[in-house]
């Protein structure tokens, strides 16, 4: 079964009724850059409510050594409890999503955190047993990342995508060609159109679609 630029589906048919969703989005290692901002406001546009916290204080960083190396010094610990606190004031009914960094507390969240009603995962996966619970049943989710990215195909994302696309009752991967990471982060160099707008058509139909 081939994933390339296409779908490794675990699938059971979501309604086809549209509905708002609240999402809750966190960042990439570079920080709440433009492209990130107007993602959301993509979807803000379809009509979908959407948080996104800065777990940096502000920081944004030109490549995306420097944001690791940022988010090493205050530690990913708190980085994590940083995105943990943002749902304090939230509904449980949220749908999750994070680009690359963003993807720990959004694949924490939505494991840990009942109620929740989806999951988008871009650029990044870790195996479920990080976070001490299996996929929560009925939780949609879809993974998105490309074949030659170092990050997400080289250093173990892709098979943790394809594991919890084998576990969760309800999970879309999506694979493109390429080797960028962040891809569909209009603000950067890595950003490439093509893909970017495959990723973003796919997370708007699945936001639709939620039951």
């Amino acid at each position: 079964m081939s994933d390339r630029c296409g779908t490794i589906s675990g699938s059971v048919h979501r309604a086809k009724e549209s509905s708002m969703a609240e999402v809750l989005l966190f960042h990439h290692a570079q920080g709440l850059t433009p492209g990130v901002q107007e993602f959301a406001e993509t979807l803000r546009s379809a009509g979908h409510v959407v948080h996104v916290p800065d777990l940096f204080d502000g920081h944004v960083f030109a490549d995306l050594e420097s944001g690791l190396a940022y988010a090493d010094e205050v530690g990913f610990g708190t980085v994590m409890g940083r995105g943990q606190h943002t749902v304090d004031t939230l509904p449980a009914e949220l749908v999750y999503a994070g680009f690359s960094l963003g993807v720990l507390p959004a694949q924490m969240l939505a494991q840990t955190r009942p109620g929740a009603r989806g999951a988008l995962f871009f650029h990044s996966c870790v195996p479920t047993a990080e976070f001490d619970s299996p996929w929560p049943a009925g939780v949609p989710v879809q993974v998105h990342g490309m074949d030659a990215d170092p990050f997400f195909a080289g250093e173990g994302d892709l098979d943790a995508a394809r594991a919890l696309v084998s576990e969760a009752s309800d999970a879309e991967l999506f694979v493109y060609p390429g080797d960028q990471h962040l891809f569909a982060d209009s603000s950067l160099p890595s950003y490439r159109p093509e893909a970017a707008q495959l990723l973003t058509e796919r997370t708007l139909a699945f936001l639709a679609a939620l039951r």
